[in-house]
């Protein structure tokens, strides 16, 4: 990862998030899991961060992003369970049956340059790589 720069600015700020779908339900499978990644792609690149993993499992979600330093762990949060909970609850009526697609709470992490490795070998290895 390098540091990114801009007119006022060098920064690196990468975060570890990882959330996971009401009750821990496995429900993150096959298409629903296909089209949430992409969903959650889409939505970082709107926005502007870049991903260096993520790994949809069935009842979790891990993402390695890439950040504005103005933009926190929680927004990043926010934006891709909102995005993703109201797509993928439109096209798959069988996650209606869930009072809500995510649980409100997730973890954050902030990564230092060194240990970027690392994480990026836990997610693969989630992934099952």
């Amino acid at each position: 990862m390098d540091y990114q720069r801009d007119e006022h600015r060098v920064h690196l700020i990468a975060y570890h998030l990882v959330w996971t779908p009401k009750r821990r339900k496995a429900v993150l499978v096959g298409n629903i899991a296909r089209d949430c990644q992409s969903i959650i792609e889409a939505k970082c690149l709107e926005q502007g961060w870049r991903v260096v993993e993520l790994a949809v499992q069935p009842d979790h979600v891990h993402l390695l992003v890439i950040a504005w330093p103005t933009t926190s762990a929680a927004e990043i949060v926010k934006e891709c369970k909102g995005v993703t909970s109201h797509e993928l609850r439109q096209k798959y009526p069988a996650l209606l049956k869930l009072p809500s697609l995510w649980t409100r709470s997730y973890f954050a992490s902030t990564v230092g340059k060194v240990s970027k490795a690392v994480i990026e070998r836990y997610i693969a290895a989630q992934k099952g790589v």
